[in-house]
């Protein structure tokens, strides 16, 4: 016997394709899925009920203590720059 291993044929080397692919296919039927109608539903419920601080014409303006984009404060009495 020779010391090669083993070739595989064309057709098992489809065979294990196809199996895989079937294998992928089954792992898609599974995802758990939602009704577009219920996600939209939800989207916009959380637009609705969350702020968004990047658009004040729909929430108002926001104090800089609650502004979480706004640039952080030095502390008192620090007139420093870090380079």
């Amino acid at each position: 016997m020779n010391g090669r291993p083993h070739k595989q044929s064309m057709s098992e080397l489809k065979l294990r394709r196809l199996e895989e692919h079937n294998q992928r296919l089954w792992e898609d039927l599974n995802r758990p899925r939602i009704k577009v109608s219920e996600a939209s539903l939800s989207l916009i419920t959380y637009c609705k009920t969350t702020k968004d601080y990047l658009i004040p014409s729909v929430w108002g303006t926001v104090s800089k203590a609650e502004d979480p984009y706004a640039p952080a404060q030095a502390a008192e009495g620090c007139n420093c720059t870090v380079m």
